[in-house]
């Protein structure tokens, strides 16, 4: 056979023979010649595979063609290479497509010459035809004449469209065999086809321009287009399965752009191993402990035993609550580059989400209006796309200074954002820019940044007096109420009554920064308020925020921040959006929830305000299991998660089957009946949970209505439950069920400010979903724990992310009074859910909330409850130190091992956790000191004042009043503010030290033998006086000295105390004292 210097090809599985062109202009490249060539159906560049060679599609011809273009044809196209026909074979990496699983897993060219499994007389003629295959030297070579000799009567057939290409030269058309012309699996190096039987021919000229077969035009780009956009929802994991790994080896390999946005760090297995051994080994040590305590009864105070053994079996099982959420702890890393890379395109616009930030305030008395104005400045200057940050700040007072101080500050910003944006500063609030000690002229190159500084802060400081002015002024109040600037009354005069308001200072045409630049949207909120309706205080102004935003804006994504937390590091919002738009991880993520990290603290921390062991040990754990609980504030939303939808439902894989036939085999049909039984149980039970939530999703609501009806009729109806479900606006509907957000472009200014004050109406919520499964849930002053407790309910999942720098940070109620009425808020919060139908103890099962997410939540609402074991608990070793008994009987060498092995492991938990989660000793020590502090006070306060609300509906507030105050730094923490709250811990501080000398004056009095059991009772009275040390060192003050009415009141209750101690066990007998002969010869 005469090839002309053509390569022969030919694949046994498909049985075909192919002669292709060798010349300079079309014959086979080699591998190493393809490199940096251009795909010649894209004109994309080839790119370089894993091992370092350029990427090859077509084994047989080599054909230049990038991946995207192999993969659209494998999946959309006819799975055949264009040049030579050959169907495309799977190559490492690619995913499965119809057809694959007829292939054979062996390669033709790796198993050319496996003669085992042929006969014996085929051997010969397959060693032949495989030397025929590969082209023959110059001397074994036939002339195609020849070839033609052997069967006359038969023409090779040319593959054009019914007829030859006249381009098409003889020499350079392709030989393909149909497999009904194969003689079983024996090769041939070529077969005729018969006259009679048509044949599919198929045309190909190297040389013309591949868009006369249909490859390169117009339709095929825009399919090409089209699949690529799907392959990025495809190819980036579309694995509906929350955040797990990736392991699918069908999955292509991604370039930087495509890569996983973030990804999970686990704890390492040499810190996160032993401290589960140490839980295990602590679990076991305390059955052994109650063993020996429920055992060995004291007989003598059986009482004080008793009690004792109760309080200790709740404190087991609240640690059992806690700790068993921390059992999978996280961290987690993002990629911004990969974000900017994937969403950030340079010469077209960004594709990042639309954000829109929340600021909620209240009284500018007490929140002062320069805080609040540095949040919104740094909001204002966050490194995004400023077309796609929207601010909304909400005035639930209605104060006319929070307006003026909000007007000065967007006056301010237009020349704050482009200094900020210019030099590139952190962090991006200047009250805290210019007051850092740090050196803040380093990296900075640029030779103008010092003289703009100077005038930066210059300018700043002139803002500062403006606000200051504005406070003044605001102290007295005209007898008339405030006025405006062109005259008319201020609509907020009354508080409690005054219609809504929105002014949209930034972000309307024709507002710039000083640079010429746009600047984000800023948009004043103050929502109705009418006497005779429910407010609900801040969820009831979020929800207010939500629908605003929803008209106005309607971006996919929220963040809510207090107005005293500003944004700490300008790239927070990115951070957020490498969890959200993660098109593989993102899909299920309700919320991202950022550590709070505060400024102003001593270095101290005397109560813990950081509240470092909640945030670097117990959110790491939950992120493990479901994600963290949300907090308040510095949490970005999903905004469909926010409006009560389900989680994305998971895709589960296909199951896998015996080999056996399905329909007689005995041993697998009764499982896959009973299987396909229990799916459609599982089924039904999930309709009939979705029912009874009553929980209306407003595409599955259209579908329905699509169903039921004509389409007017079911429009009708979908309307109608859309509106019973957000209310009776058309455009925020509307909005409501846009995925992705966005607002009409048709939709003028002015009419949708008219809709924004229809949805801020007082009225608006009533007989719809809105705080019961829509927004932030009432029924708690703690609406965050609440709020995130029903996402998590309906299966969504969260994510805790910690930036190397702080994302944003705020101010903490330093001093004693003001912290302990902070945690009672938190805990009065806790027990309103706990006496509410949203207990996490019977609330939200069959739905998607996970075991151990449900273990914490139960433990965020029922700590209050250990308030009364722990406070009888701290007096009880005044009372033992009084009374002369113990609670544990004469202990023996048993139950001493047993006591040093519990206090071993409770110590050994304690480093394990500071290891693993980054906890200085100093702060996880302030911890254990503020729970004992906070629990004997303000846990017991909001138990009962709980207890009263939801029982009697009594509200009882307990006030905050400052008395004293000194100059200097720190000078808050010295500030004494009488309140109730602190009798009980003072009480319990001087019992335990009168106790104490008591005890250490009877051992003194009988000698020798009584210092041994005094010992055990000393160590657990001074174990309550080291935890309540920071709650004495409040008290003292700077001074030294401690307040009159608390001393009046802790020396009234210790009194009391120590005279029902006298009348219950005094010193000596009631019979008198006993009389005994000394055995001395006084004469």
């Amino acid at each position: 056979m005469n090839t002309g210097g053509r390569l022969i090809a030919g694949s046994h599985n498909r049985n075909e023979f192919v002669l292709i062109n060798a010349d300079e202009t079309a014959r086979i490249k080699s591998v190493k010649e393809l490199s940096g060539q251009t795909c010649q159906i894209c004109g994309d560049e080839i790119e370089i595979t894993v091992d370092g060679e350029p990427f090859v599609a077509c084994n047989e011809c080599a054909f230049p063609i990038c991946r995207p273009c192999y993969e659209y044809e494998r999946r959309e196209g006819n799975q055949a290479c264009p040049q030579c026909k050959t169907r495309f074979k799977r190559l490492k990496g690619s995913p499965r497509v119809e057809g694959d699983e007829e292939e054979e897993d062996i390669d033709d060219l790796e198993h050319e010459f496996d003669y085992e499994d042929m006969a014996p007389e085929h051997v010969a003629e397959a060693m032949l035809t495989a030397r025929l295959n590969t082209g023959r030297g110059a001397t074994g070579q036939s002339s195609h004449s020849d070839l033609g000799n052997n069967v006359p009567s038969t023409q090779i057939p040319l593959l054009t469209y019914d007829g030859e290409d006249t381009e098409i030269s003889s020499d350079h058309h392709a030989l393909i065999v149909p497999p009904f012309m194969g003689h079983g699996n024996r090769v041939h190096p070529v077969s005729y086809a018969d006259a009679s039987i048509p044949l599919q021919p198929r045309p190909m000229a190297p040389k013309k321009d591949i868009a006369v077969y249909g490859y390169g035009s117009v339709a095929w780009k825009d399919r090409m287009e089209e699949w690529k956009k799907k392959q990025n929802d495809k190819f980036q994991v579309v694995k509906h399965e929350g955040l797990d790994e990736l392991d699918d080896p069908d999955l292509p390999m991604m370039d930087e752009g495509r890569q996983p946005l973030s990804r999970k760090i686990p704890i390492p297995s040499s810190k996160i191993n032993p401290y589960r051994m140490i839980v295990i080994l602590r679990l076991a040590i305390l059955g052994l402990f109650f063993h020996y305590r429920i055992l060995h009864p004291v007989n003598d105070a059986y009482g004080l035993w008793l009690t004792s053994v109760i309080c200790e079996i709740w404190f087991a099982v609240s640690w059992i609550f806690d700790q068993f959420p921390k059992w999978y702890p996280i961290t987690r890393e993002t990629y911004l580059d990969r974000l900017s890379l994937r969403y950030e395109k340079e010469g077209k616009p960004s594709e990042l989400a639309n954000i829109d930030v929340f600021v909620s305030t209240v009284d500018p008395l007490k929140e002062p209006p320069l805080i609040t104005a540095n949040t919104v400045l740094s909001i204002l200057a966050v490194d995004y796309p400023v077309d796609k940050v929207a601010c909304y700040v909400s005035d639930d007072g209605a104060a006319m200074l929070t307006f003026e101080a909000l007007s000065e500050t967007s006056e301010f910003a237009r020349k704050w954002v482009p200094f900020c944006k210019k030099f590139n500063i952190e962090p991006r609030a200047p009250e805290w820019y210019f007051t850092q000690k740090i050196d803040y002229l380093r990296n900075k190159v640029h030779p103008s940044f010092v003289r703009e500084r100077r005038a930066m802060k210059r300018d700043y400081e002139e803002f500062k007096v403006r606000i200051n002015g504005l406070v003044a002024t605001a102290q007295k109040v005209p007898e008339d109420g405030w006025t405006m600037q062109d005259g008319t009354p201020w609509p907020g005069n009354n508080v409690r009554d005054h219609p809504g308001m929105i002014q949209v200072f930034l972000g309307h045409s024709g507002v710039c920064d000083v640079e010429g630049n746009e600047l984000p949207r800023l948009v004043y909120v103050s929502r109705e308020k009418r006497p005779g309706f429910d407010h609900h205080k801040k969820a009831g102004a979020m929800n207010s925020l939500i629908r605003v935003a929803g008209v106005l804006s309607n971006a996919p994504y929220m963040l809510n921040v207090d107005c005293d937390h500003y944004i700490n590091n300008s790239k927070a919002l990115r951070e957020a959006m490498c969890f959200m738009m993660d098109p593989t991880l993102g899909k299920k993520v309700c919320y991202v929830q950022f550590p709070q990290r505060f400024d102003g603290i001593d270095r101290h921390d005397r109560y813990s305000n950081r509240n470092v062991v909640f945030f670097d040990i117990n959110m790491k754990g939950l992120d493990g299991i479901q994600g963290p609980i949300y907090v308040g504030t510095g949490c970005v939303f999903r905004r469909q998660a926010l409006y009560g939808y389900d989680a994305p439902a998971k895709k589960k894989p296909p199951g896998k089957t015996c080999n056996c036939l399905p329909k007689w085999c005995c041993l697998c049909f009764g499982s896959r009946k009973n299987k396909k039984t229990k799916q459609n149980n599982e089924k039904k039970k999930k309709s009939k949970q979705r029912e009874a939530s009553k929980q209306i999703h407003a595409l599955e609501n259209i579908e329905e209505g699509v169903g039921e009806g004509n389409g007017e009729k079911s429009s009708i109806l979908s309307q109608t439950k859309l509106e019973k479900k957000f209310g009776q606006s058309p455009v925020f509907v509307a909005s409501a069920i846009l995925e992705n957000g966005g607002v009409p472009k048709e939709a003028s200014p002015a009419s949708l400010l008219r809709e924004a004050i229809q949805v801020i109406s007082c009225g608006y919520e009533d007989k719809t979903e809105w705080g019961k499964e829509v927004g932030w849930i009432y029924g708690s002053v703690t609406e965050d724990i609440l709020t995130g407790f029903k996402m998590h309910c309906h299966g969504w999942r969260s994510v805790y992310c910690i930036p190397d720098r702080p994302a944003f940070k705020g101010s903490a109620p330093i001093n004693l009074s003001d912290r302990l009425h902070q945690v009672l808020r938190w805990a009065l919060g806790s027990v309103e859910i706990f006496f509410s139908r949203h207990c996490p103890l019977w609330y939200g099962y069959g739905g998607g909330l996970k075991s151990l997410e449900r273990f914490s939540y139960i433990n965020s609402v029922v700590y209050p409850l250990t308030s009364i074991p722990l406070l009888i608990y701290c007096a009880l070793p005044a009372i033992c130190l009084l009374t002369g008994k113990f609670i544990v009987p004469e202990i023996s060498n048993y139950a001493s091992l047993i006591f040093i092995l519990l206090f071993s492991s409770i110590a050994a938990t304690g480093v394990l956790e500071m290891q693993w989660g980054g906890v200085g000793i100093d702060d996880w020590w302030r911890n254990e000191q503020f729970w004992v502090i906070g629990g004997v006070s303000s846990h017991l306060f909001a138990l009962f004042q709980g207890l009263l609300k939801v029982l009697a509906g009594v509200n009882t507030n307990f006030t905050v009043t400052s008395k004293a105050a000194d100059d200097g730094e720190f000078s808050e923490l010295y500030i004494f503010k009488w309140t109730s709250l602190l009798i009980p811990p003072t009480t319990l501080l001087i019992i335990n030290i009168i106790g104490v000398v008591v005890g250490i004056s009877d051992a003194i009095n009988n000698g020798y033998d009584s210092w041994g059991p005094l010992f055990g009772r000393l160590f657990f009275a001074f174990w309550v006086i080291m935890h309540l040390y920071p709650f004495l060192k409040g008290l003292l003050g700077k001074q030294d000295r401690m307040p009159t009415i608390i001393l009046v009141w802790s020396i009234l209750l210790s009194s009391i105390l120590t005279l029902l101690w006298v009348r219950v066990n005094p010193f000596v007998s009631r019979d008198g004292p006993v009389l005994e002969v000394c055995g001395l010869n006084c004469d």
